[in-house]
């Protein structure tokens, strides 16, 4: 609102570009929008977010386009080759320090120059700026105050939590995480819909050349004679300015808005924002590591990334990377979105689901024995067997003490009481797999803890194990044995598999 507020000021006095007192007043104007604009721009990367930190540098890299001093201008933002921490010391210091100074001087010169001389030069009239005008000014401003109280507290939002509300906050800065959600501010998105206008070697046309000149052309607007060209025209030509920034706008608004990518990027950098203000809010509060460490530890937000980028070439979760992007080529291995629960057991041994892409319908075992298995003598059992068969998989699933079923369990837990060993036998699944015995002859994975977090550790550091799969395993890499993955990275995608 204070952009808007300084916006509407400059167009009030270029409109009316006539006397040597607007002159004075059109030039204090012009330097009241740059301040406001300079300090929008340096206080944005204050928060030291992703949002800001990519909008920034942006912006910097838009500074460097500048010819002949762009190098060295865009270094003397940064405080070096690339941004960092000296690049936030020097935005405060320009932020904090020098532009408050000069937004002061600036504000204090019109001030006395409105209030030096009637108020006629503007309005026609003959009354002086006291009192009407300056208790007008005053109102204004209460307007003002009021709609970024109003906007910053946010009353319309019943559901929005009080530590959400107020100015926003994405995620902490990670220079190493891609931030495809980025865009700059509202006042600024004309210029990011305006670039795209200008690709590759042309950018520098949309984002210095053409903004150069109107900025020339509003710094000698008030020298122009009364019957030239350019001072006939200038209220059209301010006219078109200012409706062009606003079709820009909105354009750039609706081309977000039907861009399915940029509204699944936003959304997930929702999650992460969501996600990084309640681990700091958290009875264990940020480390000395800073608020990058919460997520870079935290399995909720790092799980999903490392499965999209290592394992959803072949899996899925809930058909897609992890992340909730679509993939186009077809699941060669399961779905593995509650994986060791007895809903995801209980569809695995199902003759008409076992074929599906949701389980074996992309491995090599689609034809292999546990299907052969599940649709020539599961599909064939009885009322007896079907009860039995609900037992083992009560039983198989407890095995991964999974967060989400502790109550399911705790409720229903006659089945411990059963003979686990018959049971397993009857139904046949100890003919292959072992299960809290060892059997060097059988094949198959041993169940033995199966979709518990030591068990999907061992299983994904090295499924060629003759625990797991042995010889028979179909494409998947030993991801810790190859150093595909750290120990740790293994153990945060186990810990968002498991939380699912």
């Amino acid at each position: 609102m204070v952009v808007v507020a300084a916006l509407l000021v400059m167009l009030g006095v270029w409109f009316k570009v006539c006397s040597e007192r607007v002159i004075r007043d059109h030039y204090l104007a012009l330097c009241l929008a740059m301040i406001t604009l300079a300090l929008a721009m340096t206080g944005y990367l204050l928060p030291w977010d992703q949002h800001g930190y990519w909008s920034a540098k942006i912006r910097t890299h838009l500074m460097g386009l500048t010819p002949i001093i762009g190098s060295s201008l865009e270094r003397l933002m940064l405080g070096g080759e690339s941004m960092g921490h000296l690049t936030l010391t020097r935005f405060l210091a320009f932020h904090a320090g020098l532009l408050p100074v000069l937004f002061w001087i600036v504000l204090r010169l019109r001030s006395k120059s409105i209030a030096s001389t009637s108020h006629s030069t503007l309005c026609g009239s003959h009354r002086p700026y006291w009192p009407r005008q300056a208790w007008s000014d005053t109102l204004y401003a209460g307007l003002l105050g009021w709609g970024i109280l109003i906007l910053a507290w946010q009353p319309w939002s019943d559901t929005l939590d009080v530590s959400l509300r107020g100015a926003p906050l994405s995620a902490p800065v990670d220079p190493s995480a891609p931030y495809p959600s980025a865009r700059p501010e509202w006042y600024f998105l004309f210029l990011f819909q305006f670039l795209k206008y200008f690709p590759g070697n042309l950018e520098i046309v949309g984002a210095i050349l053409i903004p150069s000149l109107i900025l020339s052309w509003l710094v000698v607007l008030p020298w122009l004679g009364k019957g030239s060209v350019l001072w006939r025209t200038r209220r059209p030509i301010l006219a078109a300015l200012a409706g062009g920034i606003i079709w820009l706008s909105i354009e750039a608004i609706q081309e977000d808005r039907r861009n399915e990518t940029y509204q699944l990027a936003r959304s997930q950098a929702k999650t992460v924002s969501l996600r990084a203000r309640e681990l700091a809010m958290s009875m264990e509060g940020i480390p000395t590591g800073g608020a990058l460490t919460l997520l870079q530890e935290d399995a909720k937000t790092q799980g999903p990334r490392l499965f999209a980028a290592h394992c959803a070439s072949c899996h899925r979760f809930q058909g897609h990377d992890g992340l909730g992007n679509p993939l186009q080529d077809p699941p060669s291995a399961s779905d593995l979105s509650g994986f060791g629960s007895r809903a995801w057991i209980t569809g695995l041994l199902n003759p008409q689901q076992i074929q599906s892409p949701q389980y074996f319908g992309g491995t090599a075992f689609i034809e292999g024995e546990m299907t052969r298995f599940t649709q020539r003598k599961i599909g064939h059992f009885d009322q007896h067997q079907e009860a039995a068969l609900r037992d083992v998989i009560n039983i198989l699933s407890a095995e991964a003490e999974l967060p989400s079923q502790q109550n399911l369990e705790g409720d229903q837990a006659q089945w411990r009481s059963l003979d686990r060993d018959e049971l397993f036998y009857e139904i046949g699944c100890t003919e292959c797999h072992p299960f809290h015995f060892e059997d060097d002859e059988l094949q198959a994975p041993d169940l033995t803890g199966y979709g518990s977090r030591e068990w999907l550790i061992s299983f994904i550091s090295e499924p060629e194990s003759s625990r797991f799969y042995g010889e028979q395993n179909d494409r998947m890499p030993s991801y810790r044995t190859e150093d595909i993955l750290t120990e740790k990275e293994i153990g945060l995608i186990v810990d968002w598999l498991r939380m699912q």
